[in-house]
């Protein structure tokens, strides 16, 4: 006989979604919700990988203690982070236990569940070209390497079955993961509940394209968060909010993978889509909209749009600490490569003033007949307004550095002096200026150099080198350092 339980699960979803079984032995009811009776629902996604989300629903509640199913929830829930609530009448609803249903229906589950009880094997027989399907009763003895039989007093290995057939649905397995609670209510009557928890496997990005003018003066910065959900779930109507900011959690044992991502779906705005707000020491980012969230999707939507930012180009030679401690390519320069910075600030007075989330900033720029070009890229920091942000974005074609030590003259046993000279040539039809940062160890002393220089940290010098359209400079510094 199947226990109420049981058919309770096994019955299919009605169009409320509401099944409602009186367990008159029990004295208690069990209740099971879906997404069809959700009337809100709110995300929140972090930056660290973890989302959390607000699940409204509106249930009928009798009176008494009730065994509510909260279903098309996370597959990823912490279940300690688990909290529900009644927002219609909360001093009036108790809860007494919460239980996360994990242990998911399949065949292999199912079966593991009926070792030491009775199955039924449906065996196909062929007999003079007819096909007649046999029932055989066995006792599943065993599930280890493989299943062990028992039929009537044969012991079988190996017994193959075109399919089973179970005289029920054990208690503890579920078809999808469930939230579980055991409620006293005090207030029968329609209610509105809010469940909320923390879950896994949701993350969200920023993207940026910076697309620079013909100028290399100015540019246009445009800004998309990328969201990535593998929860186990859709979020549906969601009201979407951003977190952006180092937030600091508990790190716990075990892990899960990243499911594959199934789609990728860009959402323009002509318009930031995105209010945003300080909340403690993080961002707060809300869409001013609500969304969709599908299960294993990755979703892009505009962040920001800021015309007309002023950018510099820099082109920088960061020397290395081994050109003070050992020879290199004796008699021969070491030629050194030219990077290309483009610097902006992160000001209002610059199109921006905004907090800009971490990410990956894309550089663009049209060619001689206005066709856009891929330049370069880098990565961003977490950055405040009014703070200047420095890209990386390549190394320079047609501007050659090459270095040559000159000089070492060992004064005493702890003091030195060397020469070092740098040859920088612009192969480009407009001049450029070149900053070259030399690391100088110990306790040094620049004794003299052809070009402007400054100490720009105790143990670090800039040179400022100014270099005309094809043509050269040769940088000429000689430094005095005790150790």
């Amino acid at each position: 006989m199947l226990k109420l339980r049981s058919l309770f699960r096994l019955l299919p979803m009605l169009p409320l979604a509401v099944l409602l079984v009186s367990l008159e032995a029990a004295g208690q009811t069990t209740l099971t919700s879906t997404q069809q009776d959700q009337k809100e629902v709110a995300v929140t996604v972090y930056n660290s990988n973890v989302g959390l989300v607000r699940d409204v629903r509106r249930l009928q509640l009798p009176a008494g203690q009730l065994d509510v199913r909260y279903m098309d929830i996370a597959a990823r829930v912490n279940p300690a982070t688990v909290h529900i609530v009644s927002l219609t009448a909360p001093k009036d609803l108790t809860v007494l236990e919460q239980n996360y249903e994990y242990d998911l229906l399949s065949p292999q589950k199912l079966l593991s569940k009926f070792v030491g009880k009775e199955v039924t094997l449906i065996r196909l027989r062929t007999e003079n070209n007819s096909t007649r399907e046999e029932a055989v009763k066995a006792t599943l003895l065993a599930l280890n390497e493989g299943p062990v039989w028992q039929v009537g007093n044969e012991i079988i290995t190996g017994m193959g079955a075109d399919r089973l057939v179970f005289p029920d649905l054990p208690e503890n397995l579920y078809s999808k993961p469930t939230l579980v609670w055991l409620l006293d209510n005090r207030r029968a009557g329609e209610q509105t509940l809010e469940a909320s928890y923390l879950t896994s496997d949701m993350n969200w990005n920023a993207d940026y394209v910076l697309t620079v003018g013909a100028d290399q003066k100015s540019a246009d910065l445009n800004g998309w968060v990328t969201i990535a959900n593998n929860s186990g779930t859709a979020y549906r109507n969601a009201l979407l909010q951003l977190v952006a900011g180092e937030l600091h959690r508990v790190v716990g044992r075990g892990g899960r993978d990243i499911m594959e991502m199934k789609a990728l779906r860009a959402e323009a705005a002509a318009a930031p889509a995105f209010a945003r707000e300080a909340i403690s020491e993080y961002h707060l980012y809300t869409l001013e909209r609500r969304t969709t969230l599908q299960n294993n999707e990755t979703k892009q939507i505009s962040l920001l749009a800021a015309p007309g930012v002023q950018v510099d180009k820099h082109f920088i030679v960061d020397g290395q600490n081994y050109y003070y401690h050992s020879q290199q390519s004796p008699g021969e320069p070491i030629k050194e490569p030219v990077k290309v910075n483009l610097w902006f600030k992160n000001s209002e007075a610059n199109s921006l003033g905004v907090p800009l989330p971490a990410g990956t900033i894309r550089v663009y720029q049209g060619d001689s007949k206005g066709r856009v070009q891929f330049i370069g890229e880098d990565q961003i920091d977490h950055t405040p307004k009014d703070e200047t942000i420095k890209l990386y974005i390549g190394n320079a074609f047609d501007v050659v550095a090459e270095r040559k030590q000159m000089d070492y003259v060992v004064l005493s046993p702890h003091l030195v002096e060397m020469a070092f000279q740098i040859a920088l040539r612009n192969h480009k039809a407009e001049p450029i200026t070149v900053e070259v940062n030399e690391p100088i160890g110990g306790d040094w002393q620049m004794l003299n150099a052809n070009f402007q220089y400054e100490k720009t940290a105790a143990f670090a010098a800039r040179f400022t080198v100014p270099v005309a359209a094809n043509g050269e400079s040769v940088l000429k510094y000689r430094v005095r350092v005790r150790w």
